[in-house]
């Protein structure tokens, strides 16, 4: 299981935020020893269909950053019936290659994307992005009031607005404007990142 508790929260968000029933998975990211990304994660649950980046990874030799490319796929995949991933490494070097992943996530109400970058430092460590793009049946001024409670949020575009905790400051939540709906990015990044030994 991963050990830090920014991840663990980061999956809070995800369960937190599913739309469906007006409620949408979020996206998750990998963490440090700190308690980011509070208001982003909840623990995750078993996975009930096969990790597809998981087993590509394995399949291609993929070793650098592995606890963090599981952690990230399994939140992922979480209430899905079917994922399926994009996958780029360098070939020449799958033991220590810098990871780009897009894994589509089927649910049985609808569809999302969640990206995972993971990029090994040569020390042990990893810096990990993940971003999880979806789609809400209703405007942006409703997702904010329903899920962003407390945030803070910037205006960036007259159709975009950054939304930020100051208790999570790895993560942001962009809202774009796309009516009659919303397009909800969720972004977490961890820079030097290193799995705990158990």
């Amino acid at each position: 299981m991963f050990q830090y508790q920014s991840l663990n929260d980061f999956a809070s968000a995800i369960g937190s935020c599913r739309y469906g029933v007006r409620r949408m998975m979020l996206l998750a990211a990998c963490g440090a020893g700190v308690v980011h990304a509070q208001g982003v994660l909840a623990p995750p649950q078993p996975a009930r269909v096969q990790n597809a980046l998981s087993t590509a990874a394995a399949n291609v030799g993929l070793t650098a950053c592995k606890p963090a490319l599981e952690r990230l796929s399994t939140l992922a995949i979480n209430g899905t019936r079917n994922n399926d991933v994009l996958l780029d490494w360098d070939r020449k070097r799958p033991a220590t290659s810098p990871v780009f992943a897009l894994i589509g996530l089927e649910y049985p109400n609808g569809g999302a994307a969640m990206s995972v970058t993971t990029i090994p430092d040569g020390a042990g460590g990893c810096s990990v992005s993940g971003e999880r793009i979806s789609s809400a049946p209703i405007g942006c001024d409703a997702v904010a009031v329903q899920e962003l409670k407390g945030y803070s949020a910037t205006r960036l575009l007259s159709n975009m607005t950054v939304y930020t905790d100051g208790k999570d400051p790895n993560s942001t939540v962009s809202l774009i404007d796309t009516p009659p709906g919303c397009l909800v990015i969720r972004r977490y990044v961890e820079f030097n990142w290193k799995a705990r030994i158990k």
